[in-house]
């Protein structure tokens, strides 16, 4: 049985991380290095803040996100150099 929050595609690809590498490539783009909040971005991605910081976590541990979390649970993210290598080789063009 498969958990609803982490259905993968025919790639085994978690389709919330693909949403939110794409989300934080146009991040990127609009704002370079101006990290956007966490709840911009949960809200940009369509996902709930749970699965966000889920895959944040996990893209943190890859290396390819900062993500830093205050006290009062808010926070901020964006791609690391290697993250945003990557989500351009993936979205050439994020328009």
């Amino acid at each position: 049985m498969s958990d609803p929050g982490n259905e993968q595609n025919g790639d085994g690809i978690d389709p919330a991380i693909v949403e939110v590498l794409l989300v934080l490539r146009q991040a990127g783009i609009e704002n370079g290095a101006t990290p956007w909040s966490l709840s911009k971005i949960a809200k940009r991605a369509q996902l709930p803040m749970s699965v966000l910081r889920r895959v944040l976590t996990q893209l943190q541990s890859a290396g390819l996100a900062d993500v830093s979390v205050e006290e009062d649970g808010r926070g901020h993210a964006r791609l690391t150099q290697e993250g945003a290598a990557l989500a351009a080789q993936l979205f050439p063009d994020p328009s």
